[in-house]
Parts: C-alpha cells; structure tokens; sequence
C-alpha cells in the first residue's frame, strides 16, 4: 500500500511534461547519436588544429627553437600512439557490437521481440558507440596535421593539442566499455527488463494530462467534418498534441482522435472528427499525426502491459517453462494497475491556454487494462501454482485499492481463475493449494 501511495503522490505531484515526438522518434533511433557525436569531433578537431597552429607560430615568432624541435620529438612518439588507436579502434568497435547483437538476439528469443527497443533507447548504449566512432574520426583527422617537415623554423603545425585529445578520448572510450558492458549485462536480466518496462509505462501514465473537469470537458456535441487519413498503413505511433490543440483553437473547433495509439490505421478511414466547425486544411494538419511499422512507448498507455503480458506468456510456455519470470512480470502488472487504479481513463482531454478543451484523445478505459494485464496469463496460469497464487494475490490486492465501480473485472477475472483451476482435474487438495493467495507464487 505504501509503495502504491508513494507512485500516485509522485505521478500527481510531478507530471512529467511530454517530449516531442521528434525528439521522442530520435530516441528510437541509433544513429542520431553517433551521426552527431562524428560532427562535433570534426568542430572540435578544427578548433585544436587551430591552437596547434597558434602555438607554432608563436614559438617561431618567440625563435624558441629548442622548445620546438621537442615538440617536434613528441609528435613522432605521439603519432605512434595515434597510429595504433586508429588501427585497433574500428576493429575494437566491430567485436564489441558484434557480441552485444547476438546478446540483444538472445534476450529477444528468450523474453520477447519488443524487448529490444530497451536497447535500441539504452542511454549509455549510443553514447559508447558515438564515442568509438568519434574516437576513430579523430585519429583519422590527427594523422592527416603530422608535418612531415623536422626543421623547427619550417614547421607550420604540431598536433599536441590534438594528440592530447585523442588520448583523453581513448580514455573516455575505455570508460564507456566498462558501464557498456555492465548495462549490457543488466538489461539481459530479465529482473532489469521488466523494471525498464515499467519504469517507461509509468513515464507515460505520468505525462498524461492532470484530470480537469468543465463543463465542456464532455460535451463536444455531434461530429461536424471527419479528417481521413492520408498517410501511409501503419501503427498509430503518436500524435503531436501541442501541434494539434493550437490547430484546433486557430479554427475554433475541438478534435478528438478515433483511433487510439498503437492502433493500425489504413489510408482512407477516419483519423480526426471534427467538433463546432469545418475540418482544418490538410497543410494545417501536416507532421501531427506519425505512423510507422511498430508501437512505442511515447502516449501509448497499454504498450508497457503488452509487453509484460508477452514476456509471462513466453515464460509459460513448454519450450521456456520459467514460472518465476512470469511472476516477476506479474508483479509489475500489479504495480501499474495499482497506480491507474484511481485515474481517469478513456479519455486524455488536452486544453489550450484558455482552458478550453481542443484535443480529445482515446486511451485503454479500466477494463480494458486489466483484460491486457491478466486475460492471456490467466489462460495460461492453470497447471501453474506459482502464477495461479501470485495472480490470486495480485487481484485481491486491486480489490482494495480501486474503487467499487472498478472491482467488476476484477472479480470476473478472480473467478473465471477459481473455475479454470477447478476445472483442471488434480485432488482437492492441489487445487486449494493453487488457489491460495501468495505474493511470491510458492513462498
């Protein structure tokens, strides 16, 4: 109950402000990173070839020679150095990730596909390879400034600068491997899997908007223009809110979004309708709505139960036959369903700066959620004690924390359990045993 209360006051309290979808889309890809991480290198080379060629020429101008022709010997042993970087970087790069893609393989096979995307998100992940890139660009760019000239009063350029940055890059390149392969390690783990889905579906629920009633909150009366959707098939990705709520109020209508998020929309079929006016141009409606070929967690409210829901499923199956896991992924669908537990639902109404409700978008009503958590595995829990009595737990758990009008499917789920175990056909005494209520499954 504690932990229950704690995740509500921090949800109501902290309401995270939504990202973008660029930036959101950004995420889910791995090469803005590196592609960003080669450019600024490059910026930051010209800039220390640059103080390289301030130092020569204000050695020569001094007629410092003998600092020079030492300078000159430190280059040759630093261009050995940089030389041996370059050479052993790429190939150092190739192994590494090739080890983490057949690690990524295996997590998939064994928890499920969607699972990769907390890879593909994974922080330290694009950092460590935008490094390894960015550290072999740079030693590239350092042997291109080695002067082949050792007359210190002909030499235009000595790469200190650069080779000391190359040197610090190294370092922070073997830094990043160690937290790589650490965080590579942990998210292999299946503990660390399902906390990391969590951990997303609860970033979602929180940047969902802070219930306000009105009364125009309910009320957008008929549909007066339906907007089709124009695009290509695919998933219902998300929608740009902030875009589609300052549409809205320049033509003084409200929007509300048919289709939810990750559902699969084809060309043709009605993507907005339209409330107290003419639908807004196409051209005002570009880049609001994106869809690709699978679901993200950015809006979407049950992707996080899905993939839970998946990994108990596969945990249950005779080819993997892990009952723990599966109640590891239990317990977390207990935990979100504890923290919507007393949120509004079915609808996420997105106001202007007035106050004035303009975009009104679908999301999983109670039940709705509570069939994704619990319908497959209950199915599946029966020949399962351990599931059986953590599921057990989990609902009555809920039972205490939502409110009366949302015990229903609780209960429906409580019972169609009872009956599918009783139906299963050990002794009395193993279907008690099933049926008894235990957070941890078996103790």
């Amino acid at each position: 109950m504690s932990d229950w209360m704690v995740t509500q006051s921090s949800m109501a309290g902290r309401r995270r402000r939504a990202l973008s979808p660029l930036r959101e889309h950004l995420r889910d890809t791995f090469w803005f990173a590196p592609t960003a991480a080669m450019v600024s290198v490059f910026v930051v080379w010209a800039g220390a070839q640059a103080l390289d060629t301030a130092i020569v020429e204000a050695l020569q101008d001094d007629r410092d020679y003998d600092t020079l022709d030492e300078l000159l010997r430190f280059a040759d042993d630093a261009k050995t150095v940089v030389s041996a970087v370059g050479s052993a970087m790429m190939t150092f790069i190739g192994v590494v990730f090739s080890i983490s893609l057949v690690a990524v393989q295996m997590a998939s096979g064994q928890f499920t596909p969607r699972v990769v995307r907390l890879f593909v998100r994974s922080r330290i992940t694009k950092a460590t390879f935008a490094v390894f890139l960015a550290t072999f660009v740079l030693t590239l760019l350092v042997l291109t400034s080695f002067d082949s000239v050792d007359d210190p009063r002909a030499v235009t350029t000595v790469p200190l600068v650069q080779s000391v940055l190359t040197l610090c890059m190294v370092a922070l390149s073997l830094l990043l491997f160690v937290l790589y392969v650490n965080t590579t390690l942990r998210l292999m783990r299946i503990s660390h899997v399902i906390a990391r889905i969590a951990t997303e579906s609860f970033r979602v629920a929180a940047s969902m908007p802070a219930p306000t009633g009105g009364p125009d909150a309910d009320r957008q009366g008929s549909a007066t223009a339906w907007v089709p959707h124009q695009g290509r098939a695919g998933v219902l990705r998300d929608v740009h809110i902030a875009r589609l709520v300052r549409v809205a109020r320049k033509h003084g209508v409200v929007l509300r979004l048919i289709p939810r998020i990750g559902d699969f929309v084809v060309p043709g079929t009605p993507l907005l309708a339209v409330h107290g006016g003419p639908a807004p141009s196409r051209r005002a409606l570009r880049y609001t709505i994106s869809v690709g070929v699978e679901r993200t967690y950015h809006q979407d409210l049950g992707f996080g139960l899905r993939q839970l829901s998946d990994i108990a499923l596969r945990a249950l199956s005779s080819a993997i036959n892990d009952p723990t896991t599966a109640v590891q992924a239990l317990d977390r669908i207990v935990q979100l369903l504890a923290a919507l537990s007393r949120r509004p639902l079915d609808a996420a109404l997105h106001r202007d700066r007035g106050g004035a409700v303009r975009l009104v978008q679908p999301v999983p009503g109670w039940t709705e959620l509570v069939d994704l958590g619990f319908t497959e595995v209950r199915g599946c829990a029966v020949g399962n004690p351990q599931v059986s009595r953590r599921m057990l737990a989990g609902l009555d758990d809920l039972l205490l924390l939502v409110p009366p009008e949302r015990r229903e499917p609780l209960l429906r789920h409580r019972e169609l359990l009872r009956q599918a175990v009783d139906r299963s056909g050990p002794a009395p005494a193993d279907r008690a045993f099933a049926l008894r209520p235990d957070r941890q499954g078996i103790g």
